[in-house]
């Protein structure tokens, strides 16, 4: 029998400010050691040097997860024009430089062609896999390789500064799966004179903003104690973007079961769209809308209420 994770048996999102230095992992593994969590994981990883949103789901919240990590998200950077480095980043080595510098104009007019659905390839240093091996892993040890380009999409990428000829700093939103790091790098190929970033930050991810977000100070001040719990947001805050439709007591028990449950269907729900149900406000599945019915691919195990 499969030994049973010590810790609370607690579910809910907790929005973290992440601060320059720890990794994504590092961030959740402190949060559920301050929580004394069983489970937890984050939606959407940042790199060690990025701030900002890091969205980390606790307990069943886990479950929620993907639905968070679909979303658009906002990154505001800065980009340094003149070297291009291999990571794309100021980490990374210069591997090529240029004098050239652009105008503001320049600039926005290169923008329209990183918006909307375009290919872009990841960087060398990325937890992208190449024939199972990390792609970090392999540019470390100096290895020859290429990264296939990957579908975005960008609703938007704009000028919001330019705080001297070197530096540009810009705000985009995207969908899943987006490498500023690489917005940074090709812009300044577009430009013809090689760019990489310097600042970058996340703002906001789906439903979740940086100016509720909890700050890493305040973490580490009040772990372990019950005054931490006042940051724990609940389950359904990670469902925001998808519709809710009640449920009976009967359905409820249907649902949680792993079986259709009948729901009240809300006027903007159409037939295959998926929605969560919930029972006395509390969320029960999330799931399939069929003809009055919800076909659960996710159940939640959450302690009822009296």
């Amino acid at each position: 029998m499969a030994r049973r994770r010590k810790g609370r048996d607690i579910s809910g999102w907790v929005i973290i400010d992440k601060p320059a230095g720890p990794t994504s992992t590092a961030v959740v593994n402190k949060v559920r050691w301050a929580f004394e969590a069983r489970k937890a994981g984050h939606a959407g990883t940042l790199d060690p040097t990025a701030t900002g949103l890091l969205a980390v789901a606790l307990g069943e919240a886990t479950k929620t997860i993907p639905y968070v990590t679909d979303a658009l998200k906002a990154y505001r950077f800065t980009i340094r024009f003149g070297q291009a480095t291999n990571t794309d980043d100021a980490e990374g080595e210069v591997i090529a430089t240029s004098d050239l510098r652009p105008t503001d104009a320049e600039i926005t007019a290169a923008l329209p062609g990183f918006s909307g659905d375009i290919q872009q390839v990841p960087p060398k240093f990325s937890a992208v896999k190449v024939d199972g091996e990390r792609a970090y892993a392999l540019a470390r040890d100096d290895e020859d390789f290429d990264l296939s380009a990957r579908a975005l999409f960008v609703e938007s990428l704009e000028l919001v500064a330019r705080p001297d000829p070197d530096h540009a700093e810009l705000e985009m939103v995207c969908g899943k799966g987006g490498y500023v790091r690489s917005i940074a790098r090709d812009l300044g190929e577009a430009l013809g004179c090689h760019a990489h970033v310097t600042v970058l930050r996340r703002i906001w991810s789906g439903p979740f903003d940086t100016e509720d977000a909890l700050d890493w100070d305040t973490l580490e001040a009040q772990a372990r104690t019950p005054e931490l719990d006042a940051h724990l947001r609940p389950l359904e805050d990670g469902l925001t973007d998808l519709p809710c439709l009640p449920c009976s007591a009967e359905g409820a028990v249907r649902l949680r079961n792993g079986n259709p449950g009948l729901v009240l269907s809300a006027t903007d729900v159409e037939y295959g769209d998926t929605a969560w149900a919930a029972w006395r406000g509390k969320p029960v599945a999330i799931g399939i809308y069929r003809a009055g019915e919800l076909h659960p691919a996710r159940v939640f195990n959450l302690p009822d209420e009296d």
